[in-house]
């Protein structure tokens, strides 16, 4: 029969503070990375009748050259392995199981091994952890078999708890640096690396899986691989927020950026580039308009048009609101605000035009004054008109409401809004608001249609007070 062989650990005392569920931790990452490397079947997690719990992977079987504290190379040809290159973790491991007094036999197809407290060789007055190292119970056994004695169910789902495997989040889109996820069961969002929970943060909106390391994480995973700084990890954070692609994520950011005036937003969403990518992303994927919290207050019809529309509004800061002005969704096509929008809807509007026989007999009374209008304006200022229209919609104007009338040069036509046919006031003003239009060619507020305006008031003023009698004049007024 062949004779024990004892493995020195060269462990005394280490991690004095680790907890039992530490230590499963280093054991069940060790599975997974197994499972990863070969490609075998996912690790088991279980209790057999007599109480004991197995942690079960389905690889190579462990070896006891594990045990020796060197470079592994295979884990880090691989980037995507959960836990250590060193093989620190397994014996650190291996030691709190000790000193908390937990019995562990691991059992693969190369040996049956347990742990023991032994004189160092050759130093009689030193006692270290040894690995008693006995020929395999099972040579045809798949993968590795760790059983322990003494170990409470508790501190199984702590440590389980310390893996997305087990955690129940659901992963809302994968990246090539990492995965966003939605955290369902934990009230602190969780970061993962390759799998394994580092760090717990207060005030994010979702919780990350980081799979592409970078150097500065890379050094911040310290040998407990928990409590990682926000520092180590807010590059990978945004990368991964920046890579996504679809509306769920987005969506859920957009909807956060509405607290932004209040204060309560996610600390996410207080990084810039990742709430205009949050926009971009929505503006690709569905029928948005990014309004400001005053636009949504004050923008009148437009906003009404959009919603009848089938357009989804988003509340945004100014600061972003002006940043999106000129930028490109995520598919290269112009992000729509709300001038983008009016744009849009008055390039496709239709008027609905009101004949002039199916007026009420008011509202032709008031309709015939523009004849008295025309004439006594100079040719010059009416002679580009050929057509002066009622309708019941118009199109909507810089300040989001419908506008009251509508000078077309092409079509050398004045179209005005139907309940501006109440009294003559109203109507009359618009129409001489238009006819400005038509004979300057300017803009409203600017300075030539200002002068232009003034100027034909004046020559309109003149004109009847010269030649209507004071009667007919102000007997327009009454209707």
């Amino acid at each position: 029969m062949e004779a024990v062989r004892q493995f020195d650990m060269n462990i005394e005392k280490v991690l004095e503070h680790w907890t039992t569920a530490y230590a499963l931790r280093e054991l069940i990452a060790n599975a997974f990375d197994e499972h990863l490397l070969t490609k075998t079947a996912v690790p088991k997690i279980y209790k057999d009748e007599q109480g004991a719990w197995h942690i079960r992977d389905y690889g190579r079987g462990l070896r006891y050259e594990h045990f020796t504290q060197n470079e592994n190379k295979e884990k880090l040809d691989h980037p995507e392995m959960v836990i250590g290159k060193f093989g620190v973790g397994l014996k650190d491991a291996l030691a709190t199981f000790d000193r908390k007094k937990i019995s562990i036999l691991i059992r693969s197809r190369h040996a049956d091994i347990t742990m023991d407290k032994s004189h160092k060789h050759g130093f009689e007055d030193i006692v270290t952890l040894h690995a008693m190292i006995q020929p395999p119970s099972e040579v045809n056994l798949v993968g590795t078999d760790v059983i322990l004695s003494g170990v409470r169910d508790e501190d199984i789902e702590q440590a389980k708890d310390f893996f997305l495997q087990f955690s129940g989040d659901e992963i809302l889109e994968s990246t090539t640096y990492g995965s966003v996820l939605k955290t369902k069961k934990k009230k602190k969002s969780r970061i993962y690396v390759n799998g394994l929970c580092v760090a717990e943060e207060e005030n994010f909106l979702f919780s990350y899986n980081i799979t592409s390391l970078n150097a500065a994480l890379r050094k911040a995973l310290n040998r407990e691989r928990t409590n990682v700084g926000r520092s180590a990890y807010t590059d990978r954070v945004k990368s991964i927020l920046l890579a996504c692609c679809n509306s769920t994520v987005a969506t859920e950011m957009a909807a956060d950026l509405k607290n932004y005036e209040i204060g309560h937003i996610h600390d996410e969403l207080q990084w810039t580039d990742v709430q205009l990518h949050a926009c971009r992303i929505l503006n690709a994927n569905e029928n948005v308009i990014f309004l400001t919290p005053d636009q949504m207050r004050n923008g009148g019809s437009l906003v009404t048009h959009a919603q009848d529309d089938g357009y989804r509004i988003v509340v945004v800061p100014e600061s972003i609101a002006y940043k999106l002005t000129n930028l490109q969704d995520v598919q290269g096509n112009q992000i729509r605000d709300l001038d983008g929008y009016r744009e849009e809807f008055n390039t496709s509007f239709q008027f609905t035009n009101v004949p002039i026989s199916s007026l009420t007999p008011n509202e032709k009374t008031v309709f015939s004054v523009k004849d008295s209008i025309l004439k006594w304006l100079p040719h010059n200022q009416t002679k580009d008109i050929k057509e002066i229209c009622i309708s019941e919609t118009m199109r909507v104007d810089h300040s989001g409401f419908e506008a009251l009338g509508l000078w077309e040069p092409l079509e050398q036509r004045i179209t005005i809004k139907r309940n501006q046919l109440r009294n003559v006031v109203d109507f009359s003003g618009t129409l001489l608001h238009e006819i400005t239009h038509a004979f300057t060619g300017a803009d409203d507020e600017s300075m030539e249609f200002e002068n232009g305006l003034t100027q034909m008031l004046g020559q309109l003023t003149s004109y009847a007070i010269k030649n209507e009698s004071s009667k007919r004049f102000f007997g327009l007024f009454k209707s």
